[in-house]
């Protein structure tokens, strides 16, 4: 029996880079450089801290992400995307390119079906 990841091998890919709120983690980081915790809360916005916290984790631990701590009063803790996440650039280039160019697509096809009478999914 096949497996998810082996029907379909971007699975893996789809589950670590585009959960609700990595991406515009990565996004923020690859876009702004290095960014205190504030900073990353105040650029995506309506993120909770303890979801931020915990998707700073998971990044960190994915290696796509890099926490560095500096012992000063008060501490000072910033992201920043590794060279791993930094090579998902061209991938979330070409996404931004695809929706530029498709959305407005997907938009009339939308209100197409919604006109049809047919159940919404």
């Amino acid at each position: 029996m096949e497996t998810d990841s082996e029907a379909c091998p971007i699975t893996p890919v789809v589950d670590i880079v585009f959960s609700r709120w990595t991406t515009p983690i990565l996004w923020s980081l690859h876009n702004h450089g290095r960014q205190r915790f504030s900073e990353l809360e105040r650029r995506i916005g309506g993120i909770t801290a303890k979801v931020l916290t915990q998707r700073l984790r998971q990044l960190e631990r994915d290696g796509l992400v890099a926490r560095t701590y500096t012992p000063e009063i008060p501490p000072r803790v910033e992201y920043e995307i590794t060279p791993l996440g930094r090579s998902l650039g061209p991938l979330f280039h070409h996404l931004s390119e695809w929706a530029l160019t498709n959305l407005p697509a997907v938009d009339s096809a939308r209100t197409e079906y919604d006109g049809s009478g047919r159940p919404r999914p």
